[in-house]
């Protein structure tokens, strides 16, 4: 992200380059030790200090200076940069703080630079961009350089490897079909279940007495109510069947419902003429 800061810079002040219109005076570069005398140089727009600035791992370097505008009055800048890179591109900004005045201040360490910067074969250089929104022309100068000297006693900075988005490598997965049945061993258990209905049912129509003589009679009472009621019990046995063949669920829901209630108003009168034959004595 403070990459593209500063790369936006530079451009919005390429968008207005041509005859410099800001500048600044009085700029002076200190380099601040504790292991030694500090030292400030001069520069300006037009001369560049030519010594590297040494910047230790317990040093500091701060930077002052007045910006002016075309006139010649001090001003305060929307925009005042100063931009430390190395020769590929990479390059991290520092915003200087501007008073109305036009004194403009930055200090920074090397705690402040990024791990690839710190890793530098070659002193770093550092840039000063001024620019505003309107229509005053920009500056980018090339300030002075920087000698870094990292702690011996210390490893040396390290840093993840940046993501790049790049094409991968195709996937190839076959995903598995839609199960067609259910798993071999719950249908085993229905199947048994449903078998050993049979022979409950015959043991529980021997317990109540059932009398298979009167079938006849039963149906000719009540010839619909007990066929429909057979019927539906036979057709829900048949909407199972199929569910369990490939009929889905939102498939399956309006048949049981539809057999459900037949089921249930035929089986009420069937059941009620049951009843009358059983008060009546009749077994």
């Amino acid at each position: 992200m403070r990459l593209l800061t500063a790369s936006a810079a530079c451009l919005f002040v390429g968008a207005v380059s041509g005859a410099s219109s800001w500048s600044f005076s009085d700029a002076t570069v200190t380099a601040s030790s504790k292991s030694a005398k500090s030292s400030s140089t001069k520069f300006s727009a037009s001369k560049k200090i030519q010594e590297a600035v040494s910047l230790g791992p317990r040093d500091s370097i701060k930077l002052s200076l007045t910006t002016v505008d075309d006139e010649g009055n001090a001003k305060r800048p929307h925009q005042a940069l100063l931009v430390v890179g190395e020769s590929s591109g990479l390059e991290v900004p520092f915003a200087l703080t501007v008073k109305k005045s036009g004194k403009g201040t930055l200090q920074f360490s090397q705690k402040d630079l990024p791990p690839q910067l710190l890793l530098a074969q070659t002193p770093l250089q550092a840039r000063l961009i001024l620019a505003s929104s309107d229509s005053a022309k920009g500056l980018v100068t090339p300030t002075f350089d920087i000698a870094l000297k990292l702690d011996s006693s210390t490893a040396d900075p390290s840093h993840d490897k940046p993501l790049r988005y790049v094409r991968q490598a195709e996937i190839s997965h076959t995903f598995r079909g839609d199960p067609r049945s259910p798993p071999r061993i719950v249908s085993l258990a229905f199947a048994l279940a449903l078998i050993a209905s049979v022979p409950t049912l015959v043991v529980a129509w021997l317990f109540f007495e059932a009398n298979l003589g009167h079938a006849a009679t039963a149906f000719s009472r009540a010839p619909v109510s007990h066929a429909v009621f057979f019927g539906s019990v036979i057709g829900m046995e048949c909407v199972f069947y199929l569910y369990h063949g490939g009929w889905n669920l939102f498939r399956t829901l309006p048949v049981v419902c539809l057999v459900g209630v037949s089921a249930f108003l035929s089986g009420t009168k069937a059941l009620g003429e049951v009843q009358r034959r059983r008060l009546a004595g009749e077994r």
